[in-house]
């Protein structure tokens, strides 16, 4: 499994912006679909809310491939 940290410097990121952000993502449109096909979890649990807050210390989870733990700058 791929692992990274992201560095925020703001209270949150919505799950959206987090992966165009971390470059899982190419476009929001395609983070959109990645949420509606059900292979985002955040700390564990399924994530189906496309503005989702992320916030610094939670860990995202992409199809069992990729995770990425969020970090306060």
């Amino acid at each position: 499994m791929e692992r990274a940290e992201i560095v925020i410097d703001t209270e949150y990121i919505s799950m959206d912006k987090l992966l165009k952000f971390s470059g899982v993502a190419d476009t929001g449109g395609q983070a959109f679909m990645m949420i509606e096909d059900g292979i985002i979890t955040l700390n564990g649990e399924p994530v189906h809310e496309k503005r989702k807050k992320v916030r610094p210390g939670d860990v995202v989870n992409i199809d069992n491939q990729i995770e990425l733990t969020v970090v306060q700058e």
